[in-house]
């Protein structure tokens, strides 16, 4: 076994060995953007780790449809889809892929796009098939697309909080705007994150929350944005996306991994918003929303 893969295995192994914590108190996260390209689904899978290394319960949905890659990044190779549970095929259990460190995926497919437009006879065998999911996760983080389709929004609503990722580029900017934009106007959603990715330092990420908070304040009254942080910009991250193997476990003294830690530690550390309920009462409120 060649040096780098038995490292890779040890710190599976590593994280593997945590011990999980009874915890009834579910989160529910969205991860957003308005724009692709700014980092989302990485630092999606990168947070997850390090919220399992704090000892909570994880379950990832990938949300994002069409271009779904936590699999990719993680070096999976899930053998089915959400498809193949509204045909009847499979079940969920089926179709969940176990990660690093008990980590447990819903891998994006077609299928899910559905969801917005299922008959009453798919809707319950959907909610059925979810009563039956072997979870006990205490935090689930829905990795959305990048826009403003329905199926972004349909998400964004279903879960208690929304973290908007953005980078410094103007065009990131306005296209995370146009999203809380729709979410406030459309949906009457008033509480935002923004976590700014893939900047020089802690200056230019407050440039970027006061540009969007400033705009916020301006055209959207009663809207709140909270600023959670920034991501430096670090070479190690395209390398550990070219090993498939996430960046906290490749890299885990890197800038980028020591800012994702202290991510985690600041969600932990903000009281629940919408609190209330267990993974089944998120299942059911999913499916009653599409």
């Amino acid at each position: 076994m060649a040096p780098d893969q038995a490292s890779s295995l040890r710190d599976l192994a590593d994280l593997d060995r945590f011990k999980h914590t009874p915890d009834t108190q579910l989160r529910t996260f969205a991860v957003t953007s308005g724009k692709g390209g700014v980092g989302k689904t990485n630092l999606v899978v990168n947070l997850s780790l390090e919220l399992i290394r704090a000892k909570r319960r994880v379950l990832l949905i990938d949300a994002d449809l069409g271009l779904a890659n936590v699999d990719v990044l993680l070096g999976l190779t899930p053998r089915y889809s959400m498809r193949d549970v509204l045909s009847g095929d499979k079940s969920i259990n089926d179709v969940l892929v176990q990660g690093p460190g008990g980590l447990q995926i819903l891998p994006g497919a077609s299928g899910v796009s559905e969801l917005s437009s299922l008959s009453t006879d798919e809707k319950l065998l959907l909610l059925q098939q979810l009563d039956t999911v072997e979870s006990e996760a205490d935090t689930v983080i829905v990795d959305t697309a990048a826009g403003i389709s329905d199926m972004v929004l349909y998400f964004n609503i279903a879960v208690q909080e929304r973290i908007v990722i953005a980078t410094g580029e103007p065009t990131s900017l306005t296209d995370a705007y146009a999203l809380i934009k729709v979410l406030y106007t459309r949906h009457q959603e008033k509480r935002f994150k923004l976590l700014v990715n893939n900047v020089r330092d802690a200056m230019e990420a407050k440039q970027v929350y006061r540009k969007m908070s400033t705009a916020a304040a301006h055209f959207l009254r009663g809207v709140s944005l909270d600023y959670l942080g920034f991501i430096p910009t670090d070479p190690a991250v395209n390398r550990s996306v070219m090993m498939q193997k996430p960046l906290v476990l490749a890299f885990p003294n890197s800038p980028a991994s020591q800012a994702v830690r202290a991510l985690a530690k600041r969600i932990l550390h903000t009281p629940v918003q919408n609190s209330g309920g267990n993974i089944k009462f998120f299942w059911r409120r999913l499916v009653d929303m599409a």
